[in-house]
Parts: C-alpha cells; sequence; structure tokens
C-alpha cells in the first residue's frame, strides 16, 4: 500500500508539473481583452499578452494579421489598425496554442474613474426601474475593474466585458453608463466601451504613479507621512486594540438595542498601511497601470470629497495625475472630463468652517482652467446635503457628455456648461461679475439671486444683493461701502439658483485671492 501510495503521489507530480508546463507555453492574453470588449475606433489597437520567451505570436482581427516575438520575460505586443465597425469581430491569437475571442466592436472608450459617486451603480440611482426596462443598448459594454492595491505596477486586472440589457445594466457605473448612453444616442449610434476603475473613499493621489508623486517636491510631506505610517505599524497591537473596541461596541449594541436607541457603527478591522487603497499609487499600480497599452478616447472622474480639507495640495495632486495618466497612456491630448462634486454637509458642527469644500471646488475649476482638453460638470443642484452620494446621476453623466460631444467629436450649437466665472470690474460701491457661458444668465427659481458674498478691504464677506444685467451680474451691500471681493457659493451648504439658458448651474467662485484654509494641509 505504502508503494501503491508512493506512485499514485509520484504520478499526482508528474500530472501537476506537466499541466504547469503546458500552461506556462500557453500563449495568455489580459483580462481587458476578451469576449465582448470594445477596441478604440480612428487609432493603431495595441494587443498584448505573455508566451514563452522566444515564441512568435500572430494576431488575426478584421482581415489584418501582425506577428511579434516574446521577450525575455514572455511579453509580447503587436499593433493592428481595426476600422471602425458595428459589426462583431472575432480576433484569433496563435502561438503554440490558438486563443479566439469573438464578438468585439470598434468604438468609443473611456475610462470611468474616481471614488464612490464614480462607484455608484445604476440600481442605486433614480428611477432604476424604468432606466433598466429601457436600457436595450448592446452596442454599450462595461468592464468593471476588481478593486486591487499594489506596491508596484501590475501588468494584469480581474473583470470581464459586459453586454448592456435590461438584465445587466443594474450593476452599470451609473456617471459611466449615462454619459455612455448619451454618446452612443448622439454619435449614430457608435459602439462604446466603459472601463470602470474605481473605488470609494479613495482620495486622488492613490491614482497618481509613484514617480509623478515623488516629482514634485512639495508632496514630499505626503510621502513622507504614509512611510512613517507603514514603518509603526504594529500589527498584534493594532489587533488588540480591536478586539477591546469590539468588546466596547458589543457592550454598547447591546444597551442601545434594550433602550431602543440606534445600534453604533462597529469598528472596522484593522488594515496594514501597505494594503490601503488610500496609499498614493496604490490604485495606480493596481487598477490603471495594467490598462496602459490599451488606446483609449479619454477619460471621465469623479473624485474629490476624500481631499476635502486638502484643497490647496489638491490645486497639485489633480493636475498632476491627469498629466500622469496621459504620458503613460502615450496620449498627450486626451480628454479628461470631470464632475466638481456636489455641495455637501461634511461638517456637522454648525460652528464648524464651511469653506474647505469651496476650496475643493476652486481647484477642480482651476484645473479646467490650466488643463487642455479637460471638462467640468457642474453639480450645484443635484446634491443631497444630508447624503454625499446624489442619486441623481443622469444629470451627471449628460453633463458629461455634452462637454465631450462638444470639445472632442465636434458636435456643433451645444451648449456644454454653466456660467463660468470670467472677471469681476470694481464700479464704485459694486462689483460687476462676467462670465463664460453666461448666455441667458438666470435664476431657476425665479427669485433673487442667493449666496452671493461681498468684502471691502477688511476680507469681511457680508450677504449681497446681486443682479442680472445682461450677460453680468453687478454685486453690492449697503454694508461695504468700498467693495475689493466677491465669493459665490462659497460654503458646503450652497444650493444656489444662478443657471444659463441652457439650465446648466453656475460654478461656485470667488474673485479675491486671500489664504486659503486649507493651506500647508497634507
Amino acid at each position: 500500500m505504502k508503494h501503491r501510495s508512493r506512485k499514485l503521489s509520484f504520478t499526482a507530480f508528474v500530472l501537476t508539473a506537466s499541466a504547469f508546463s503546458a500552461a506556462h507555453a500557453d500563449v495568455r492574453l489580459p483580462k481587458i481583452l476578451s469576449d465582448h470588449m470594445v477596441l478604440q475606433a480612428d487609432k493603431p489597437a495595441t494587443l498584448w499578452g505573455w508566451a514563452d520567451a522566444g515564441e512568435k505570436v500572430t494576431v488575426s482581427i478584421a482581415g489584418k494579421s501582425a506577428s511579434a516575438t516574446a521577450d525575455a520575460k514572455g511579453k509580447w505586443s503587436v499593433s493592428i489598425s481595426v476600422p471602425a465597425s458595428k459589426e462583431a469581430q472575432e480576433m484569433t491569437v496563435t502561438g503554440k496554442n490558438t486563443l479566439k475571442v469573438s464578438d468585439i466592436l470598434t468604438g468609443e472608450v473611456w475610462i470611468c474613474s474616481g471614488q464612490s459617486n464614480m462607484e455608484w451603480s445604476v440600481k442605486q440611482s433614480d428611477n432604476f426601474e424604468a432606466e433598466a426596462a429601457a436600457a436595450k443598448f448592446p452596442l454599450i459594454r462595461h468592464f468593471k475593474v476588481t478593486k486591487t492595491t499594489a506596491d508596484a505596477p501590475l501588468d494584469d486586472v480581474q473583470g470581464a466585458w459586459v453586454v448592456c440589457a435590461p438584465e445587466t445594466v443594474g450593476d452599470f457605473s451609473a456617471v459611466g453608463y449615462f454619459f455612455g448612453r448619451e454618446l452612443h444616442q448622439q454619435l449614430k449610434g457608435k459602439a462604446i466601451g466603459l472601463l470602470g476603475s474605481n473605488w470609494g473613499g479613495t482620495p486622488a493621489e492613490a491614482w497618481a504613479s509613484r514617480a509623478s508623486l515623488e516629482a514634485d517636491a512639495s508632496l514630499k510631506p505626503l510621502l513622507d507621512r504614509w512611510e512613517q505610517q507603514i514603518a509603526a505599524y504594529d500589527p498584534v497591537k493594532a489587533k488588540e486594540n480591536f478586539d477591546k473596541a469590539k468588546a466596547a461596541w458589543e457592550t454598547q449594541s447591546a444597551a442601545a438595542k434594550a433602550e431602543g436607541k440606534p445600534v453604533p457603527r462597529p469598528p472596522q478591522p484593522p488594515q496594514a498601511p501597505e494594503k490601503s487603497p488610500n496609499r498614493p499609487a496604490s490604485l495606480y499600480n493596481g487598477m490603471i497601470a495594467p490598462l496602459l497599452p490599451l488606446a483609449v478616447k479619454g477619460a471621465i472622474w469623479y473624485q474629490g470629497e476624500s481631499n476635502v480639507g486638502r484643497a490647496q495640495q489638491y490645486k497639485t495632486i489633480f493636475p498632476l495625475m491627469i498629466q500622469n495618466w496621459r504620458k503613460d497612456f502615450k496620449h498627450p491630448d486626451m480628454p479628461f472630463h470631470f464632475v466638481q462634486i456636489a455641495p455637501y454637509r461634511y461638517n456637522k458642527n454648525p460652528n464648524a468652517d464651511t469653506t474647505p469644500c469651496a476650496e475643493l471646488w476652486e481647484a477642480q475649476f482651476e484645473t479646467l482652467r490650466k488643463v487642455p482638453h479637460t471638462g467640468m460638470a457642474v453639480t450645484m443642484d443635484v446634491g443631497n446635503l444630508d447624503n454625499i452620494h446624489p442619486t441623481n446621476k443622469q444629470d451627471v453623466g449628460k453633463r458629461l457628455a455634452l462637454w465631450a460631444l462638444s470639445k472632442d467629436y465636434g458636435v456643433k450649437g451645444l451648449t456644454y456648461s454653466g456660467p463660468l466665472y470670467k472677471e469681476a470690474k470694481v464700479e464704485g460701491g459694486k462689483i460687476r461679475i462676467s462670465f463664460e457661458n453666461g448666455e441667458g444668465l438666470k435664476t431657476k427659481d425665479g427669485g433673487p439671486l442667493s449666496f452671493f458674498t461681498i468684502a471691502g478691504e477688511d476680507k469681511v464677506f457680508s450677504p449681497a444683493e446681486a443682479t442680472i444685467e445682461g450677460s453680468s451680474i453687478v454685486v453690492s451691500s449697503k454694508d461695504v461701502a468700498k467693495p475689493v471681493a466677491v465669493r459665490f457659493s462659497w460654503r458646503e451648504d450652497a444650493l444656489p439658483n444662478l443657471f444659463n439658458g441652457a439650465n446648466l448651474p453656475a460654478s461656485p467662485f470667488r474673485t479675491d485671492t486671500f489664504p486659503m484654509v486649507t493651506e500647508g494641509k497634507f
């Protein structure tokens, strides 16, 4: 029996070794190159994968073929120009084995990234039943990148392409879907590929590469802080503290239930800092870097809530991240359209400073101004002051699409933005504000303009009266005889009523350059 057992074990070893050897020899593709995928039209498609070092691999699609030899690490790639088509194509990849990828479309591919408001699904959004019933768009496909952190750039992601249908659309990124649907309908039925790479509660620096962050000296304190946290982390002590917190929570919960009161939130298990999705570059490494060979049209972005409180620093990180992606995707003018975050009561203390959120809005607005080929969807009218996740994602997606349609696809006659602050001129005891996209200025509710304040040289802001005069607004206050500055919606709980004739809301702004309350925060 022992002899037979050893023989069986040896046979199992041989079979396992043979299976491993065969698997190692097989040509392999990244998950993003799989059934139902969408390739970017009007650009050569980079198609890549792995094989044995020195193995010749041939890729054929749409009547075209290209070959490559795997390098010393087994990596290979080819470039093929695939014509735009609504007709499904099949791709064959041949080396020592043959792979087939079916139902491939060629159209418009967009990355949909950011934190929870981009991750927010269609089934969590307004009018889901009606939206699902109408979601018969087989030329729209969605790839949800599995959440992954990494210390160094990975070469693959987990996920699968899903064809849009009433039974599948519920799990799509809502902002991504409503953006993609608008493009699909306005671009005469072009195929749309949506790459959902997002993770709730994460800051912008997690989505930028380590090299890009290290290249800016002002971000060294942020990087150093994380290195200090990693070095100081004690998993044994962290577990002990968690156990104590959990025991205390169980006692408090029992007491709350007995008294009919709400149960407090439980403590979260400890997480090593090096595994945190908030760590700089961790999500770039795990969820962006593996996509880099892919040709894309552009990116849409909904993030910023996790950087409220560090708005001055965001003025550096956000533009840096955009340029980082453009460089690494080898797409210098890659369209990058983002959402200006919605109003929300971050501070529950009524005496707390409510301007850090406004400073984040300003950081986003400055990015629009300074970084070419960007667009900004303003959401001052779709927020919920008590819910950081507004459920009206239809307007958000459509407003992003307006920028893309106008700026990237050349659709004429679209008003793509609400009023954007242009300049201010002091006229005696008043200040006149002019705007871009200010045609047809109005208040949406028909009442007086709201959330304007004005200040003199003492920098004390007082509520102001504001009146529309053509395409400009005149602001004044009886309490400020010699005004020097105006602010609009400069508080986190602002729900302003200033719109243009296309029913698009104005972005918050300030005319001053007084010191920011978030200066020095990292």
